[in-house]
């Protein structure tokens, strides 16, 4: 698919406008994975692939959303006087509550919009296409409503789209990653604080793998709300013994001397990995900065064995991803990326050997789960923008 392809299409659907384009990447999570919303860091970085958004305003207050990705659903109508969540509605909910927290917030959107939307991100991939979808409605909401707004204030609407609008209760980082993304860099991520550091990455002869596993998630159906009651009821727990305001707060020592206070087996294990993956976090930003990679990559081969046994978050597919890229020679780390329960996981690889790994790999993956993942290079990108000039999707 190409920008003018994406034109013709969107005046075969609303007629020959004025349009703008915008653009919002995915993200990947390079470590820190359920930490955001115990309190700890996180180190996203935006990808090259994301959400592309053509978009033209109206007269009236009439929005009319349209999918390349689900032409099946047609064009999707609203007005802008009442933006409510409808589960007939599907993927059209998260441009439409974008518009319902701005308009809550008090901003002016004075008119209707039509809009074309087109991802390639692949879906279920846990790459965080709803939030792509979410930021690319802002940026695009702020440039074509005048409307300046700051934006962290954006990221923070984006993630009260996805608590109190879609109901997942979710953490701040895939909408920050993507709207304050950098090309070449990774974001250390303070969540308690939205304090951040930006990190080059300087991978030398290495190249950041995405495998996706092709098994599709519905991340407000899975575990992950359970995974957070754990935690939070851990914290509770802890809180009566410590003074504390969140699981990133704690030392693994100190987690060590205070964690017989939580009452269950599986909240001890659960608070291990937020507690152990945080501080795996921290120290990773420092080998980066240090140009350690082999010191990264054993992070990220912990981080996965804390995510599939104490976190319980990993299943077959990833572990079979994950275990078969650390059997390949060139390999200095591997682990699942993003919520779990499907999705990707991500590996570091020898550049001169990456082909090779993804041949591999896939036989391997395909022999055990008996279709074959998706293997490609990862590249940091920038966050969301209007795009402008000479555009190629990536």
């Amino acid at each position: 698919m190409q920008v003018n392809d994406l034109k013709k299409a969107f005046t075969q659907k609303f007629g020959d406008k004025d349009i703008q384009l915008f653009f919002a990447p995915g993200r990947i999570n390079l470590i820190g994975e359920h930490t955001d919303y115990n309190g700890g860091y996180v180190f996203p970085c935006a990808i090259t692939k994301g959400t592309y958004a053509l978009a033209a305003g109206r007269s009236d207050r009439k929005v009319r959303l349209y999918s390349e990705n689900m032409p099946e659903s047609g064009i999707i109508e609203m007005s802008l006087d009442s933006l409510e969540y409808e589960e007939d509605d599907g993927w059209a909910n998260y441009p439409k509550g974008m518009m319902y927290k701005l308009l809550e917030a008090g901003w002016d959107i004075s008119g209707g919009i039509d809009v074309l939307y087109y991802g390639n991100i692949p879906n279920g991939a846990g790459l965080s296409s709803s939030a792509s979808i979410e930021l690319v409605t802002g940026v695009m909401l702020e440039y074509l409503f005048n409307l300046e707004i700051d934006r962290v204030e954006l990221v923070k609407l984006g993630q009260k789209v996805e608590n109190e609008f879609i109901g997942v209760n979710s953490g701040i980082m895939d909408q920050f990653a993507i709207g304050m993304g950098k090309a070449d860099h990774g974001i250390l991520l303070d969540c308690q604080t939205l304090l951040y550091e930006y990190a080059p990455l300087h991978l030398k002869n290495y190249t950041l793998m995405i495998m996706n596993t092709n098994k599709e998630r519905t991340l407000a159906s899975s575990k992950y709300n359970d995974r957070r009651r754990e935690c939070e009821s851990a914290l509770e727990n802890l809180k009566q013994y410590a003074d504390i305001e969140a699981l990133g707060s704690l030392e693994p020592n100190e987690f060590e001397e205070w964690k017989r206070h939580i009452k269950g087996e599986a909240e001890i294990r659960r608070a291990r990995h937020a507690v152990y993956e945080n501080h795996r976090t921290k120290k990773s930003l420092k080998r980066l900065k240090d140009g350690d990679l082999d010191g990264f990559g054993e992070l990220m081969n912990a981080s996965h064995v804390s995510l599939r046994d104490d976190y319980e978050v990993t299943g077959a597919e990833l572990d079979t991803l994950v275990e078969a890229a650390w059997e390949q020679d060139g390999v200095i780390g591997a682990r699942m990326t993003g919520a779990g329960f499907g999705g990707c996981a991500i590996a570091l690889v020898e550049t001169k050997k990456a082909d090779i790994f993804r041949d591999h790999v896939a036989k391997q993956y395909e022999a055990v789960i008996g279709y074959a993942p998706a293997i490609y290079e990862a590249k940091a990108g920038d966050g969301a923008k209007r795009l402008q000039g000479e555009v190629v999707i990536q």
